[in-house]
């Protein structure tokens, strides 16, 4: 576990996260568009090729560029992290996670987003790398999939969503990262619903983050990235693997990104603020059967919530009507709440995982990930929250109760 004396707050991290400081004096980093670097002498060269110059700047694609050196450093930061890496996007980290340290096999607990799902479950699997998928944890099952499971070989990873995707269950990061850790596997935590303001999982014993930084560390809908955060000895591995994949994040993403980060805590406070009240709205709602938000006190996960995270997030799922033809004229008649996959921006969002997010999967694996047809998935903005609550009761009308 990570150290966790004498940090300073979110916004002090994400504003001065750096120690990289420009040359000329410039109080940010600047966009540095540079596809290489140029020295003086082979033995300048040398020594940032095998790594006795610190910061020593080489070549973009392997990561050695101001802009993204100072957009990792603040991302690990943010995560209590010894060191963090940017990629092009939030699946490219989680290949290079995966195939790093997968290859023995991966334990996979809980729902997750439908494209993690297709590429444990499809993708990955023509390159002998199995996945166990648990539905939900239970300590007897979990333990069997430690031992074996399916396969009979101990995997070496477990890795799940918390809160998941798109039905915002939590997962227990104390607890699973224990007993995991005691049969020698690593932990990695997609933690994107979460963000670092609400949820560190890194402190509460994983040993890798992951954050698809499209979302609401990027959070205007303008860019799209991943990141990983953990030790520099899990992390190197995967470094190669970025390299040779040619998934690195580019200088100008990782600029954008950077700045993004310093309002990051101001947005997610407000995404915080929005969600809740929206939630609370369509709770007592005729036409709405079911509202999943860890916020709410009779959500099933609301005690790990409240123990786990220091916010409940701005993710808000639905239950409407009874078919997803119903859930279906909801989102067509919403207004403010655009019709759209992704989230984290600061605009509002409304999609129907069935059609979007897990359209890829059959009906029978989204119904095994308690996805019903019927769920719609809010991603709450940053508008006021009346506003919200009155688009979504006008949609609503006439929806079968």
């Amino acid at each position: 576990m990570t150290d966790t004396t004498a940090k300073p707050g979110h916004a002090t991290t994400a504003i001065h996260g750096t120690r990289l400081r420009d040359a000329f004096g410039s109080p940010r980093m600047p966009l540095y568009s540079t596809t290489t670097f140029a020295f003086d002498t082979t033995a300048a060269l040398l020594d940032t090729i095998e790594g006795r110059t610190p910061h020593g700047m080489l070549y973009t694609r392997f990561g050695n560029n101001p802009s993204i050196l100072a957009l990792e450093e603040t991302l690990a930061g943010l995560e209590h992290a010894e060191t963090a890496l940017a990629f092009s996007a939030g699946m490219a980290a989680l290949t290079a996670l995966f195939v790093t340290h997968g290859r023995d096999g991966i334990v996979c607990i809980g729902e997750i987003y439908g494209g993690t799902f297709e590429l444990l479950s499809r993708q990955l699997r023509l390159l002998g790398i199995h996945t166990q998928f648990l539905p939900q944890f239970d300590g007897k099952s979990f333990q069997q999939a430690l031992a074996g499971g399916e396969t009979g070989r101990k995997p070496g990873l477990v890795f799940f969503e918390t809160p998941a995707n798109p039905t915002l269950r939590l997962q227990n990061i104390a607890l699973i990262s224990e007993a995991a850790h005691a049969s020698g596997c690593l932990v990695a935590v997609d933690s994107t619903f979460a963000t670092p303001v609400n949820q560190r999982p890194l402190l509460l014993g994983a040993d890798i983050v992951m954050h698809s930084a499209t979302k609401y560390l990027g959070g205007h809908s303008d860019l799209t990235a991943g990141a990983l955060m953990g030790s520099k000895a899990l992390l190197d591995p995967i470094r190669a693997w970025r390299k040779n994949l040619g998934s690195n994040i580019a200088p100008d993403i990782a600029d954008r990104l950077l700045r993004s980060l310093y309002t990051l805590e101001l947005r997610v406070q407000r995404h915080n603020q929005n969600a809740l009240a929206v939630a609370q709205a369509m709770a007592s709602h005729a036409a709405v059967s079911a509202v999943h938000y860890p916020g709410l006190p009779d959500f099933i996960d609301h005690p790990l919530a409240c123990t786990q995270m220091q916010g409940f997030g701005g993710i808000v799922a639905l239950e409407v009507g009874h078919t997803a033809a119903d859930a279906a004229r909801v989102a067509d008649k919403c207004k403010l709440f655009r019709l759209a996959p992704s989230l984290g921006g600061v605009e509002s969002l409304i999609t129907q995982p069935c059609t979007t997010t897990h359209h890829s999967l059959s009906p029978q694996e989204r119904q095994a990930l308690g996805i019903k047809d019927s769920l719609l998935r809010l991603s709450v903005g940053l508008e006021a929250s009346e506003d919200l609550i009155a688009d979504l009761q006008q949609a609503l009308r006439d929806t079968p109760c």
